[in-house]
């Protein structure tokens, strides 16, 4: 049997099958999405399948054979031309050689293409997610969320992949709401409205599911309400994408204190007081009610002691990144808090930042040395430094990827537990 999961991890066998995508409330087909299937694999899922193609080095394969598998099926005919095709995307894998396929291009001329990226791939490989999401926009494809709400990092990362497209998972539509969940849907509607990002509702069934969906400002909806997967004839219908822009993406290379200073005046903190104000911006990230995530430059790592340590280890254990820059800097430091060590030339070396961003949370205290040079005793509370301190979420948010876009590609970040359903949501929508 490891022999049929090593075939179909490397891409064989695939049959794409597509669900429809309805514009709400009038219930009218808009485009569908592809989901990959292995019709001859039995007693083995979708989930088993991804899995084993991460165990085996195989998924960036996988996945391009999985695109490449679903866009012929839509050329062939499983999603009329002009409409929205939803296509899976793991996050952690390679996008620029896809474009090498005739057929992809053709798609994007046929269809107007978004690709779904789970929402928990970015603790994966932060700065090779990001990129990818530049390098697709720039192509014109729309990005979307799939899943959000299944698991509770990613209301925090929201800001940072930036969805065109945020898509409800379906057991926020099909339950009642609790605390939590409401907590949820609040963050989503917030991100929605400031952004003008898109909701999609997945698992819509029922009249009860259709209403709910509604009430959390879907505008799109998907589930066996409307098709199962492969009994949906796409018709024409409207287009409620027609005036969408795809969000552009902040260039690399640029500083979280160039990025986030432009346009901002900065003033002139001696270090004691910017002691005081980390304290405070630490804080706050702390007291969140929903974790968010927490990234700093240090400068060096031996300021990384005593009460900031602690503090950012226990703030670690919920929260769902957590990351330390500065000279001499572990990859490890311990306590699930993940290091990127600078070079003494490195003019991030220079900056004291502390970036909080959650789903109710957001401040930034962005600092950079105006005399790097050596000080020590009483002198070194007199350091100087031009400081900027912003709660605008943008602001923040863009910081916050200038800052990720310099870990190492493939460094995972923040906790390693991995929730069930990670891989394999490619059959997911739309069914219980």
């Amino acid at each position: 049997m490891t022999d049929v999961l090593d075939e179909a991890a490397a891409g064989k066998g695939i049959v794409p099958t597509f669900q429809v995508v309805v514009s709400l409330p009038t219930e009218t087909p808009v485009g569908c999405e592809a989901l990959a299937r292995w019709p001859s694999l039995e007693g083995h899922t979708t989930a088993d399948v991804f899995a084993h193609a991460e165990r085996n080095a195989t998924l960036n394969l996988l996945d391009r054979e999985c695109i490449r598998s679903a866009v012929a099926g839509a050329l062939a005919g499983g999603c009329k031309a002009g409409k929205l095709l939803f296509i899976n995307c793991e996050p952690t894998t390679v996008a620029t050689d896809l474009f090498a396929d005739r057929r992809l291009t053709e798609a994007l001329e046929s269809f107007r293409l978004v690709f779904e990226l789970t929402e928990r791939g970015l603790l994966s490989n932060p700065r090779g997610l990001l990129r990818k999401v530049a390098d697709l926009r720039s192509r014109g494809i729309v990005i979307a969320l799939d899943d959000v709400g299944a698991h509770a990092d990613s209301l925090a990362l929201l800001d940072i992949v930036n969805p065109d497209i945020v898509k409800l998972d379906l057991k926020l539509v099909q339950r009642q709401p609790d605390w939590l969940q409401t907590r949820t849907v609040a963050a989503i509607m917030a991100y929605a409205e400031r952004t003008d990002a898109t909701i999609l509702a997945e698992g819509i069934e029922t009249e009860e599911h259709l209403e709910q969906a509604l009430a959390y400002g879907a505008t799109l909806g998907q589930g066996y309400r409307f098709g199962r997967p492969g009994e949906s004839t796409i018709e024409p219908g409207d287009r409620p994408w027609q005036g969408w822009r795809t969000r552009s993406s902040a260039p690399a290379g640029v500083t979280s204190f160039d990025g986030a200073t432009v346009e901002l005046p900065s003033r002139v903190v001696r270090r004691r007081t910017l002691l005081q104000l980390s304290r405070h911006i630490e804080r706050v990230a702390v007291s969140a009610e929903s974790p968010p995530i927490l990234l700093a430059t240090l400068q060096q790592y031996r300021n990384f002691h005593g009460d900031t340590r602690t503090i950012y280890a226990d703030l670690a254990e919920r929260a769902p990144l957590v990351v330390i820059f500065g000279q001499d800097v572990p990859a490890d430091p311990g306590a699930g808090i993940r290091g990127v060590c600078l070079d003494a030339d490195d003019p991030l070396a220079l900056d004291w930042t502390i970036l909080v961003l959650g789903p109710d949370t957001t401040a930034g205290l962005i600092a950079r040395e105006r005399d790097p040079a050596p000080r020590t005793g009483t002198a070194n509370n007199d350091r100087r430094f031009d400081t900027v301190i912003t709660f605008d979420r943008a602001r923040v948010a863009a910081a916050a990827r200038s800052l990720l876009d310099r870990l190492p590609d493939g460094s995972g970040g923040g906790r390693r537990d991995r929730a069930p359903g990670l891989l394999g949501d490619r059959e997911r929508p739309g069914a219980p």
